[in-house]
């Protein structure tokens, strides 16, 4: 999942992307809504956690804007107003959900997951294939009956091989979503992580490299 964060308290907005990188998604960071209408016509973003107050460009805007772009980025509204009244009209823009500061940060991560699920058409919170089953709610993840230790970055490229129901990712897709804009497009980390979680998982191999393409799940 890549996560885009829109808020100009700076060290709010640094902390929360700490903390979702720390859950294995990606998450880019700006400080204003033009910034934030920029990076949108750049970046496929699965879910948008938005300030209604920022510079530049209102939050409000953005969310009007993306709602418009008919894009199915999930909008989490994130602000301190708490009135009911402000609430609603948040809503009433399109906005997806709505959190007030001050927020359990554990419940702004279930609520950008529940988000995130609805970009997928409500996809299983379990996934299984080949023998190897991942609980996306607990990041339990099994091989023929046995728990496999993988790292966060590692989680999230499974979990997107899963996905694809044994339809091929290409390295391009998987730094979209498991990595975010501090990650150097011509490196190589996807090869290097591929690597590593199809050595966790064990023999027999699950995951095959179709060469100039990206890779699958058998």
């Amino acid at each position: 999942m890549r996560v885009l964060i829109v808020e100009d308290e700076r060290q709010l907005a640094d902390a929360i992307a700490k903390g979702l990188r720390l859950e294995a998604i990606a998450a880019d960071v700006v400080y204003d809504g033009e910034a934030a209408l920029e990076r949108l016509t750049v970046n496929d973003y699965d879910v948008v956690i938005l300030d209604r107050d920022i510079p530049l460009v209102s939050g409000d805007e953005v969310c009007a804007a993306l709602v418009e772009s008919d894009l199915e980025t999930r909008i989490l509204m994130l602000t301190a107003a708490s009135a009911v009244k402000q609430r609603v009209a948040g809503l009433g823009l399109g906005a997806d959900d709505y959190l007030t500061k001050p927020f359990a940060f554990a419940e702004l991560v279930a609520r950008v997951h529940a988000l995130g699920r609805r970009t997928r058409h409500a996809s299983a919170p379990v996934l299984e294939r080949a023998g190897v089953r991942v609980d996306t709610h607990r990041r339990l993840v099994i091989r023929n009956g046995e728990p496999v230790a993988l790292s966060r970055k590692e989680y999230a490229v499974l979990v997107e091989l899963l996905r694809a129901d044994g339809g091929v990712v290409s390295a391009e897709q998987l730094l979209e979503k498991a990595w975010d804009e501090q990650i150097d497009p011509f490196t190589g980390v996807v090869r290097f992580t591929v690597m590593n979680v199809r050595r966790k998982l064990g023999e027999p191999p699950v995951i095959e490299t179709v060469q100039g393409v990206g890779y699958r799940l058998k």
